[in-house]
């Protein structure tokens, strides 16, 4: 392939070509039936996605962050509480903890995985420790045998942070059913990806998806008669057409996501420089994200040369979120040395389902020659 070429760091136009009738047929459907928030696609797709999982209930709402939140709240989680969780996420994990009142409080991460490791959650747990919120982060499961053992030791509820993981799965059993509730983004780069915003909260609870359903309206059950402070969370009617036109190809989706992985896998093999992600079961890559060793040639300046190169990549994530400026004061004194040298070593590849393997290649033996560089 020509050298000159743009190599984008993710590619929607794929799926909307190939299903454009449909999207086009769905968006129409909603258009004409005047009936845009709350309506009849936002309830035939929350079935659906219930369906998907494996869950009694679906609750549809504005975003994955919203998701968090409602979870968080409808499991009664508020001021004077703690909640356990990962540091190497995207902001919005802790960012709804402290929304609902509560305090974040950073578990280091398994360096093998980048999930929260459970091994380290004991130490961490407090008389005000009320919950646990394990992230499946880049599509891989969280050891969850542990985190649920954990928190059943210690009485603690437990919110699955599901944004970058939709279909994937840990022995067998769907990623944000296992614990109390599973929070889901339906954001532009997710694998069920939307048109815009959307989130889900997925549970067994009928209390919990009741309380959750009443908050995203205000805090009502009943219109005007409001028996809590609440929000607008609402997942428009156009959203959920689009996403139950996307939900039935997910899981081929997902399966192309391993096998482009795999396709870096073999491309990159025997690469001493850099640490490659482990494939295993329910997998289902969000991201290819590799490792740049200590030694090798700085991460950030991998990153710039491939940009000369045409090739976009992504650090998720350059600040463990005990590092950012709005935690600074609060967890000065937490270190979480593997999330931090993880934020320095990361870099995510080009990814996305059906990538060519002519375009695999280009960035595979871009990213080799520029390590060689040294």
């Amino acid at each position: 392939m020509s050298t000159q070429t743009r190599i984008p760091s993710l590619d929607l136009s794929g799926p909307v070509e190939a299903l454009w009738p449909e999207l086009t047929g769905a968006t129409e459907r909603v258009l004409r039936s005047a009936h845009y928030i709350l309506g009849p696609e936002v309830a035939a797709f929350e079935r659906e996605a219930a369906g998907f999982l494996g869950t009694r209930h679906a609750v549809a709402c504005n975003s994955g962050t919203d998701a968090l939140v409602l979870a968080l709240r409808a499991l009664g989680i508020g001021p004077g509480d703690e909640v356990i969780t990962t540091p190497f996420t995207f902001f919005a994990t802790p960012e709804a903890i402290s929304n609902v009142g509560a305090q974040p409080v950073f578990v280091d991460i398994d360096p093998e995985t980048f999930n929260l490791d459970p091994r380290l959650i004991d130490a961490a747990v407090t008389p005000r420790t009320r919950a646990l919120l394990p992230v499946h982060l880049f599509g891989l499961p969280c050891e969850m045998a542990g985190v649920l053992g954990a928190a059943a030791r210690h009485g603690l509820r437990v919110v699955e942070d599901c944004a970058q993981s939709f279909g994937a799965r840990y022995h067998g059993k769907a990623a944000g059913t296992m614990g109390h509730a599973g929070c889901f983004s339906f954001f532009p780069t997710k694998n069920l990806s939307g048109f815009g915003d959307g989130g889900l909260v997925a549970t067994d609870d009928e209390e919990l998806a009741q309380g959750a359903r009443m908050l995203r309206v205000h805090g009502s059950r009943k219109k005007y008669h409001n028996e809590k402070v609440g929000c607008n969370s609402r997942l428009d009617e156009l959203q959920a057409a689009l996403l139950r036109v996307k939900l039935p190809r997910v899981e081929a989706w997902n399966g192309a996501r391993v096998r482009a992985a795999r396709m870096y896998q073999d491309l990159l093999a025997g690469e001493e420089r850099l640490v490659l992600p482990g494939i295993c079961d329910g997998h289902v890559f969000n991201q290819y994200t590799v490792r740049v060793r200590r030694g090798a040639p700085d991460r950030d300046r991998v990153k710039a040369r491939l940009l000369e190169e045409g090739i976009e990549t992504n650090v998720y994530y350059p600040v463990p979120c005990h590092r950012l400026p709005v935690y600074g004061r609060s967890h000065a004194g937490v270190v979480c040395p593997r999330a931090e040298r993880a934020a320095a070593e990361v870099l995510s590849l080009p990814f996305w389902p059906n990538m060519d393997g002519e375009v695999q290649a280009h960035v595979a033996s871009t990213l080799r020659r520029i390590l060689g560089e040294g």
